[in-house]
């Protein structure tokens, strides 16, 4: 989603397989030292075990993108009433398209289910409130994107970090480097994973040796619930203000308008 590095950088937070590389380049805050950071960088996730394969086709013709920046500057989307967010993340049309897709999908979400503990009604409000049900899962560069905040100064560390497991995610050949499109600040796939969260909870639920969550519907939906799970969502429970599971949303994302407007986008679905 496009402001979830700002509620949901906590949920990132927990190390990987992996530690960011200290940079020898410094970070920055206009263009001037992006090349020689990108160099820096390159050589250290190569040092790290990052192919120079994926090394090339992701990073090869990587530049600053100003863009990044300015969407990085102006997050507004949570500040806005329940039900503003409402309107623009799950209006009505949201709620009648949802009940179709929970129809024409139930084998596979009882599968999921019955897998994971997750209810069918959350997996669907999610993925309707991050891209539209996959209609808007993003087209920018994921390695531009991640590249330009992990050199930007605000967010180093992190966006590191990140940059570093999205090239984890082509190395392991999960995804090709030139598919890795998503949203501005490096979400990736239909419920817009951060790429640390897909190194961790992402699976492959199709079956076709690969972790799929910007094509794979099951893959997609799965890795949702799984990381719902990892996170202690306890199977069956109640999901709404307090309810049991209501505290586990804090995890998918931090702004308390958010975790309301999935509850109640949910449970229309159940209805």
């Amino acid at each position: 989603m496009k402001t979830l590095p700002l509620f949901r950088a906590a949920l990132a937070a927990a190390a990987v397989s992996f530690a960011a590389p200290a940079l020898a380049q410094s970070c920055g805050n206009s263009s001037a030292g992006f090349q020689p950071w990108l160099e820096s960088f390159k050589a250290q996730a190569a040092a790290s075990g990052i192919s120079q394969e994926t090394l090339q086709t992701a990073l090869g013709n990587v530049t600053y993108d100003p863009k990044v920046i300015s969407l990085d500057r102006n997050q507004k989307s949570f500040k806005l009433s329940l039900d503003a967010f409402m309107e623009r993340r799950a209006p009505a049309s949201f709620v009648k398209k949802g009940k179709g897709i929970i129809a024409q999908n139930r084998d596979l979400l009882n599968r999921i289910e019955q897998r994971y503990g997750v209810q069918k009604e959350i997996l669907v409000a999610i993925w309707g409130m991050e891209t539209g049900f996959g209609a808007n899962s993003g087209n920018m560069n994921i390695f531009r994107s991640l590249a330009t905040l992990s050199y930007d100064c605000r967010r180093s560390d992190f966006f590191t970090e990140e940059l570093m497991a999205a090239l984890q995610i082509v190395n392991r050949g999960d995804k090709r480097a030139a598919d890795m499109k998503g949203a501005w600040a490096g979400e990736i796939g239909q419920t817009q994973f951060l790429a640390k969260n897909y190194l961790r909870y992402a699976v492959d639920f199709d079956g076709d040796g690969r972790r799929d969550l910007i094509r794979s519907k099951a893959d997609v939906l799965a890795s949702t619930a799984n990381f719902l799970k990892q996170h202690g969502w306890i199977a069956g429970a109640g999901y709404g203000p307090g309810e049991p599971n209501f505290a586990r949303l804090v995890d998918w994302n931090r702004a308390t308008v958010y975790q309301q407007g999935l509850a109640l986008f949910a449970s229309k679905l159940a209805n």
